[in-house]
C-alpha cells in the first residue's frame, strides 16, 4: 500500500474546509454588515399630526377719511332798494312878453297893427326838469329868457336876462325853452326874426 500521497491530501483538506470556513465567516460577515446597513438607512418613521387650517386673517380695512365738508357761501344778502319818491308835477309859469328890438336890429316902430311878437306853442314846448341838485338843496326861483325866433318859429339865440340866482336853475330853463317852437314875429305884415321873452319859475312842491 503507498502512503506517499497521504500527508498532501490532508494538507487539501485542511485548505479546502479553511476556504469553506473563510467563505462562510465572509458571507456571514457581509450579510450582518448589510443587514446593519439596510437598518441603518431606512428612514426614520413619519409622524404626522393634523393641523388646524390655518385662516388667513385679513386685516380690517382702514377707517374711511373724514368726509370734506363743504364751505358755505356767505348768505347773499341783497342790496337795500332805494325807492326815490317822483315829485308830483311841479307848477310852473312860462310868461311871453314883447321885448323892443335893439335899435341895430330891426327897423323903426311901426303902427301897432302891423307888428306881433312871437308866440310860443304850448304843446311844441317842454317845460324844464328841476335839477336833482337843485331840488335836493331846495334851490327855487325865477328866471327871465331872452329868445331871438326866426322866420321859421325856432329859436336861433337866447340869453339870461334876469337870473333865478342859481346858475343850475337858469341852464336848465335855457336849455329845455330854446327848443319850443314858436309862431314868428310880424313885422309889417310878414315874418321876421323878432325877440320874446320867457320866464319859468322854480318851485319845489311840498
Amino acid at each position: 500500500m503507498d502512503f506517499s500521497n497521504k500527508p498532501q491530501s490532508s494538507r487539501r483538506l485542511v485548505g479546502l474546509i479553511g476556504v469553506v470556513v473563510f467563505h462562510v465567516l465572509l458571507v456571514w460577515g457581509l450579510v450582518n454588515g448589510l443587514a446593519r446597513k439596510a437598518i441603518e438607512l431606512l428612514p426614520a418613521p413619519i409622524e404626522t399630526k393634523i393641523l388646524d387650517e390655518v385662516k388667513n386673517e385679513e386685516p380690517p380695512p382702514p377707517p374711511p377719511p373724514p368726509p370734506k365738508l363743504d364751505i358755505p357761501p356767505p348768505p347773499f344778502i341783497p342790496p337795500p332798494e332805494i325807492n326815490i319818491a317822483t315829485p308830483p308835477p311841479r307848477a310852473s309859469t312860462i310868461t311871453t312878453t314883447t321885448v323892443a328890438p335893439p335899435p341895430n336890429v330891426a327897423p323903426a316902430p311901426r303902427p301897432a297893427n302891423n307888428t306881433k311878437a312871437p308866440v310860443v306853442k304850448a304843446k311844441a314846448c317842454k317845460e324844464p326838469d328841476y335839477p336833482a341838485v337843485s331840488e335836493r338843496l331846495g334851490e327855487t326861483g325865477s328866471v327871465t329868457l331872452q329868445l331871438l325866433v326866426g322866420i321859421d318859429g325856432k329859436v336861433t339865440d337866447s340869453k339870461v336876462e334876469k337870473s333865478s340866482g342859481f346858475d343850475r336853475l337858469d341852464k336848465a330853463a335855457q336849455q329845455a325853452l330854446s327848443r319850443c317852437k314858436f309862431e314868428p314875429g310880424i313885422v309889417d305884415g310878414a315874418p321876421a326874426p323878432a325877440w320874446a321873452q320867457l320866464k319859468y319859475t322854480f318851485r319845489k312842491q311840498d
